[in-house]
């Protein structure tokens, strides 16, 4: 009975994860790339899936193929559930073999429903240029799989779906970001590397039994590198004490300390002006990092870990506002487990995108059952085999 429970709530917290995620993305989606300025101007505070995206004009919907709002999801939420597949396929640990071939399988060679181009399709159709990098670096150029990250724009593409390796990896924060970052390494490098091993960390860090988001953050602090951490402990510190200040001047003190480690600014859009402009960002830099995750975390801080309250915070703050939603998504749907989950956002969500959350959801709780048991099994035989070694007295 007491292991049953236990699977009970692991299933219930992966859902949670993974709605956390979706949700996060599909809120976040239509005001992508929008300033905190633009979004207030045009849609005063986005709450509702029911938002319809900025780009939404006739025109600019046919040049670009794509449309967003009422609850369709981007490439995060699809990148998140090909990485659990891969984990269903191989039922073990990963690395950046399971990149090269795995990865390069969900995203370049099965076929799924695409509910932005509206249409059933291979995902790396979708990709931005640092996901697309996958396939180029190990199908096409064949790199050692732990160097595929190596010459890649350093971005958030590894950090917005290697949820599933904290929750594989789940009461383990370190074990966790040492397999995000030797998994990542296939994809990404830098300070783009080290977001996804630290994002993972803090995952595994919120299914600790009683965990807050100060021990998740503590937890993330403790593994962060270089300009990563300096990043999070900055806003974390400020979210302290802006917790009763208005938004405008939260979202004002955050952008003003990320742009420290964050050199873009505003300016996230990729112009026909831009060709071979000399930039600091999306180079590798021990003294940058990535925005999304030390944002998701001030604004968890700030809210004192409300789901919702964070994730509407996070995406008003703009940018890239769906990859802060997935990240502050993902963290919190572990900590607070199903208790989360608005059915009529899930339904809403499912729909346009013809998912099944919750049974994705529950086909890798099994897969991370598995997995963890063998850990147990392994780490028992490992000890039993330091117990029967024999030391000899000469060296005792």
């Amino acid at each position: 009975m007491q292991n049953e429970t236990a699977m009970s709530s692991l299933k219930g917290r992966i859902r949670a994860v993974l709605f956390g995620i979706a949700y996060g993305d599909a809120i976040g989606a239509p005001i992508e790339k929008l300033s905190a300025a633009q979004i207030r101007q045009r849609y005063g505070r986005v709450t509702s899936l029911n938002t319809q995206w900025h780009r939404i004009s006739e025109s600019e919907t046919v040049r670009l193929g794509r449309v967003r709002g009422n609850g369709i999801v981007t490439d995060d939420t699809h990148m998140t559930l090909c990485l659990m597949s891969v984990y269903n396929d191989v039922k073990r640990h990963i690395d950046a073999w399971d990149m090269a071939t795995g990865m390069v399988r969900e995203i370049a060679q099965t076929p799924r429903w695409l509910a932005e181009l509206q249409r059933e399709g291979m995902l790396i159709e979708r990709l931005f240029y640092p996901e697309k990098w996958i396939f180029q670096r190990h199908q096409l150029a064949g790199c050692d799989p732990r160097e595929g990250g190596i010459g890649n724009m350093v971005n958030c593409g590894a950090a917005m779906y290697i949820a599933p390796v904290g929750v594989v990896n789940a009461c383990d924060p370190v074990r966790a970001y040492d397999e995000a970052i030797a998994f990542a390494s296939g994809h990404q490098q830098s300070f783009g590397l080290e977001a996804a091993g630290v994002l993972s960390a803090a995952i595994a860090a919120a299914f600790i039994p009683g965990a807050t988001i100060d021990a998740v953050v503590k937890t993330a602090l403790s593994v962060a590198k270089d300009g990563t951490r300096n990043a999070i402990y900055d806003i974390v510190d400020a979210a302290q004490t802006l917790k009763q200040a208005d938004y405008q001047t939260q979202v004002d003190t955050f952008h003003r300390i990320i742009q420290k480690y964050s050199p873009m600014g505003d300016n996230v859009f990729h112009s026909t002006r831009q060709p071979g402009g000399a930039t600091d960002a999306y180079r590798p830099s021990r003294l940058n990092s990535i925005e999304e995750l030390p944002l998701a975390l001030g604004f968890a801080v700030i809210n004192e870990g409300d789901f919702y309250k964070t994730i509407h915070d996070g995406i008003n703050s703009g940018r890239d506002t769906d990859s802060i939603g997935v990240m502050a998504g993902a963290i919190l749907g572990a900590l607070h487990g199903e208790s989360i989950i608005d059915a009529a956002a899930m339904q809403q969500i499912e729909g346009p995108n013809r998912l099944e959350l919750f049974a994705c959801a529950d086909a890798f709780s099994e897969t991370v059952l598995t997995i963890q048991q063998a850990d147990r099994a392994a780490d028992k035989a490992k000890n039993s085999a330091r117990d029967a070694l024999v030391i000899p007295a000469a060296i005792r």
